[in-house]
Formats: structure tokens, sequence, C-alpha cells
């Protein structure tokens, strides 16, 4: 998603347009049955499903307007059986913000976390030795089910948050998407971690269904429907995955536009 570029998107009768540097990708990542797909629904819509449905790979998309200005938040649930090793390099090159879920009565996906971490520093890393990106790497990883109790724990604290110390741009929580504890304040600090706007927070913003979507147009008559607050956010129901081929032309882009950069930069220097 260059950054240079606004992003258009159809909400009922209204057409959005979000700046491209207001648009991320946040990428889920976890073994299977951690409760992945659980956090995320909490995030969107505040709720839990009962049933579980294994994950091939999901796509959401969230729209704010935040004080006047439009955000896009791009939504990657992964599948925890990762059957496709190249889809996951892609999905981690192309995301800003990062969540990794275990499940604390479930060693081996605690496990499957640390290779999952390990995985991303190196090909972000990659990435960074070709456009000389900043360092920052907002993260988070995730202890589901924390509401099992003690009995049924495999990891313990203390080990889980061995993976984050030291690194101001990693946190650690212990969360339960059944029982909603902890998931507002996961993401709050994976937003301010990442320098996004703390109202992106589920808990921060009035949620609106697309019957209101209207209310996005910068025309004044538009916040009649609603009642006046600074942030607000809606979920788009009809959000497509980019395709393959757009993630590799957004990342040879990026690429591309640093490399001429940093020939600009020899040049001013000669």
């Amino acid at each position: 998603m260059p950054r240079a570029m606004m992003k258009t998107l159809s909400s009922g009768n209204c057409t959005l347009s979000v700046p491209a540097k207001n648009s991320y990708r946040m990428v889920v990542l976890g073994a299977s049955r951690v409760g992945k797909s659980s956090i995320v629904s909490r995030f969107l819509n505040g709720r839990f499903e009962d049933q579980y449905t294994p994950t091939i790979e999901d796509f959401h998309r969230k729209v704010y307007n935040i004080r006047g200005d439009m955000y896009q938040l791009d939504i990657l649930d992964t599948s925890g059986n990762h059957p496709f090793p190249a889809m996951r390099r892609l999905s981690i090159l192309t995301g800003d913000v990062f969540i990794l879920v275990f499940s604390l009565d479930n060693r081996e996906s605690f496990d499957e976390v640390k290779r999952l971490q390990k995985q991303i520093l190196e090909v972000k890393s990659c990435l960074k030795n070709k456009t000389k990106e900043a360092g920052e790497l907002p993260m988070v990883i995730c202890g589901n089910k924390n509401d099992h109790g003690e009995l049924c724990r495999q990891v313990p604290t203390t080990e889980a948050e061995l993976l984050v110390s030291g690194d101001e741009n990693c946190a650690y929580f212990e969360v339960s998407a059944k029982k909603n504890t902890n998931v507002d304040e996961m993401f709050y600090v994976l937003f301010s971690m990442a320098k996004l706007p703390h109202e992106m927070s589920p808990a921060l913003h009035r949620k609106i269904s697309v019957q209101y979507g209207d209310a996005f147009h910068p025309r004044p008559f538009c916040m009649r429907r609603i009642k006046e607050v600074d942030a607000y956010g809606m979920v788009s129901p009809f959000a497509r995955r980019p395709s393959v081929n757009s993630d590799l032309k957004y990342i040879k882009a990026k690429v591309l536009r640093e490399g001429q950069a940093r020939e600009r930069d020899k040049c001013t220097i000669q």
C-alpha cells in the first residue's frame, strides 16, 4: 500500500478517501485453535463465538474518522497450519503491526510463537536492509485463555515475558477473548507502540454500522444522524484481500522508491 497515494473505499452511498499514509495492515499469527479469530472478533464487533471454525485466511477492514482524519486498518487473520510458507512470508513483508497468539494451556503453541517471532524479525530485517526503514516493529505477544486457570497453565508468565524483554516495541499480554479480559488494553498498547491514534482501540471510539457510512463523509449535514464524537469506526462489510500480485507490487515499489531516494541523497552529497 504505497504511502504516497489515496485509497478510495465505497461504503453504502458514501465514497471514502483514505490517505495511503494512514493505511495500515495488522497481521495476526499463531498456531491452530489458540483463539486468533476470537481476538479479531472481539476487536471488530465485541463478540465471542463459541463454535470453532478453522481459519484458512480471513481478511477484514476497519475505517475510522478520528478528529476529521481518515484511517484504514486492514486485518489479516492467518491460518495456524501455514500450508503455504511463501504466502506467510508475503503476509509478514506487508504487515505493519503484528499480534502473535498462543494458548496458555498449550506449550507447543508457545514454541510456535517463538518461531514466528524469529521469522518476522528475519524477514523484516531483510526488507529493512533493502529500504533502510526505521527499526521499529510493533508487536504484541498474546497469551490467550487465561480464564482456564493456573492448573491448566503450561507457560509461566516469566518465561513468556522474556520474549519481549529489552524491546520497547514489543509487549506481552495475557488475555481471555472469551471473557474479554485485557483485550482492549492489548490493542491500546499495540497502537501506541505503532504511533497510531489511541482512538483506534476498541473502547475509545464510537462504533458505527454500515447504514451510517455517510457519517464518514466530510459534509457537515452527515453528522446530524449520529452523536457528535471525536472518533468513530466502521467495519467494511465487503472488504477483499488485495491480490498476491498487488502485495508483490507494493513490496517492489517500496524497495524501488527507497532506492531512488538513496540515489538522490548521493547526488546531493556529491
